[in-house]
């Protein structure tokens, strides 16, 4: 893609070079967009030519690149040729680079990007994403709202890609908690409270049995017992256990609603107590398991003793844990779907326990083991609503709203809007969403209510804003001279500047499915959005000749077309007014 035009250029180079298109097409890039009028459009990296070759002394390499443009030549598509450093330079004619891109981003609507030749070796895969993945009856806290985020942009990217995604939300429903949850909830528990509020009471529940079983040993023995009873199936203690579960999973659903995500299936612990006990006789008879004083059952994964690679997969009384669990999960995931790929995003504190899981798979013989991946995130600091420290999610999501809403009344140019609650929603999950997508994941950040909602700057308030303004002149100018333009209309910086940065679209989404990183979709959507107000101001519509004021409607339709697929892809939904 980049309109083909990477293509053309390949085309070219494969007959100087003798070397298939194919082998040169990721060699050449889309030039970010600079002051210079006269920069090129896509430069070939001379020294991915040159990777087999050692000697990457600076001046050969430049001789190199001077003399390969000296063969190439201009034709109808590349007006002119140069060389800059270390690459060979290649500008497009620029009535023809603003047709192209026009006609190919409306063509393509919301597979503009996609449909590029970057991806065209790619095969077709199935992939399971596992995330969010919140505790039953502990907080749904700022953690679990990262990885809900996070693993809904890879499942969107990944989907957009073809992949066929498969989206599990594998909850915390068994443990060691649930024996304190059920005898909390025999101690404290109200059936009002919990029908009413389900995870606000459980959680208040957990934390009092907590403080209970720390200064009282027979209400720790007693939440042990529960735990046992729930592993050998007490028609009673499973009848609670269920209780719970089913409250806070409508509870989720609700919430995850008006985060605008849905999962294909909600998976928990729970569903593997049985298998985990099978994973535990396989390990057994692989010769892995290792019985301790304290009766526990490890696995050495040093093979040496070395302490920070045992894994403990089994308490003292028989029941599973964490890991044993997660074994039976990916082993049932793989007989239930065949994946190809399978990812889980969850915090950095947990990068040990899927080392572990990883590698025990392998030493039970399962070689599809190298096909898990672990998305790691860091820590989100600051994020307290008006009610104190956060607790729930849902917290998050009111103090979101309210505030958006009133940032909104504040504005002049507000607008009367049907839903003023859906849009505040709306504008504020972007704002919190492209705070959160800025940087590198696995990076901590500190949380700013204030710094979020700026609607000037690299916000998501910024980029809706820049959205709904430029819906609203497709609004107010009509979309019926769009069809035909002309090209000669579109020659200015400004314009040419944007349609420069809109054949890099393609790239982006490429380096995104490569690392799985969504900050390279928010760099590109905030630069295209400060584009297209700089364009706003000088280009004019209103009161231009027809022909000028069509071609200017098209440009900035394209980039509105644009901004909407990479704000979705990012989970954020485009408001038209604001």
């Amino acid at each position: 893609m980049a309109c083909g035009f990477r293509r053309v250029i390949a085309c070219q180079l494969s007959r100087v070079l003798d070397l298939p298109p194919e082998n040169l097409i990721k060699s050449i890039s889309a030039v970010p967009i600079s002051k210079n009028e006269e920069a090129a459009d896509f430069q070939l990296s001379v020294d991915s030519l040159l990777e087999k070759d050692n000697d990457h002394s600076r001046p050969d390499i430049q001789v190199h690149a001077k003399r390969l443009a000296e063969k190439l030549r201009c034709d109808t598509v590349v007006s002119e040729i140069s060389t800059g450093e270390r690459t060979v330079n290649f500008k497009i004619n620029r009535e023809l680079l603003t047709k192209t891109v026009l006609q190919q981003v409306i063509e393509d609507g919301s597979k503009y990007g996609l449909k590029s030749e970057l991806f065209s070796d790619l095969p077709q895969k199935k992939i399971v994403v596992e995330f969010s993945s919140p505790n039953v009856a502990k907080k749904f806290h700022v953690g679990h709202l990262r990885s809900t985020i996070i693993g809904n942009f890879i499942a969107n990217l990944k989907e957009a890609l073809g992949h066929q995604v498969i989206r599990i939300n594998y909850l915390g429903d068994w443990g060691m908690q649930f024996g304190l949850l059920g005898t909390g909830f025999q101690l404290f528990g109200y059936e009002e409270k919990l029908q009413s509020n389900p995870l606000q009471h459980l959680f208040e529940v957990y934390v009092q049995v907590n403080k209970e079983a720390a200064d009282d040993k027979s209400v720790a023995k007693s939440a042990q017992e529960f735990f046992q009873r729930l592993e050998e199936g007490d028609v009673r203690a499973l009848s609670l256990w269920q209780k719970f579960r089913d409250l806070s999973i409508e509870e989720y659903i609700r919430i995850y609603k008006r985060l605008g995500i849905y999962f294909d299936e909600y998976s928990g612990e729970s569903f593997y107590r049985e298998k985990s006990q099978e994973v535990l006789k396989l390990l057994e008879s692989k010769g892995l398991l290792l019985k301790t004083i304290k009766g526990t059952a490890v696995i050495d994964l040093s093979g040496n003793g070395d302490p920070s690679s045992i894994c403990t997969v089994m308490r003292s009384d028989g029941t599973s844990l964490y890991a044993t669990r997660d074994l039976a999960a990916a082993i049932d995931r793989m007989d239930k779907y065949n994946f190809d790929t399978m990812i889980y995003v969850t915090d950095k504190g947990q990068k040990k326990h899927f080392q572990q899981v990883f590698q025990m798979l392998k030493l039970m013989g399962y070689d599809w083991a190298e096909r898990c991946q672990h998305v790691p995130f860091g820590v989100v600091q600051g994020m307290k609503t008006r009610r104190g420290d956060v607790t729930f999610l849902e917290d998050v999501l009111n103090e979101i709203q309210l505030r958006m809403l009133q940032n909104m009344a504040s504005i002049k140019t507000t607008k009367e809007l049907k839903n003023p609650q859906e849009t505040a929603e709306r504008v504020g999950l972007a704002a919190l969403i492209i705070q959160d997508f800025k940087g590198l994941l696995l990076s901590d950040y500190k949380f700013n209510w204030d710094r979020v909602f700026q609607s000037r700057g690299d916000t998501g308030v910024f980029l809706q804003y820049t959205h709904a303004r430029l819906h609203s002149l497709e609004e107010t100018f009509g979309c019926g001279y769009l069809n035909d333009f002309n090209t000669a209309c579109l020659q200015e910086p400004q314009s040419v500047s944007i349609l420069q940065h809109l054949l890099r679209f393609d790239e982006v989404l490429y380096r995104s499915s490569q690392d799985l990183q969504p900050r390279h979709i928010v760099s590109y959507l905030l630069t295209l959005s400060h584009l297209a107000a700089v364009a706003h101001k000088t280009l004019q519509i209103k009161d231009s000749p027809p022909e000028v004021a069509g071609a200017r409607l098209r440009l900035f339709k394209a980039v509105r077309s644009v901004l909407a697929n990479g704000m979705k892809l990012l989970g954020i939904t485009p408001v038209c007014r604001m």
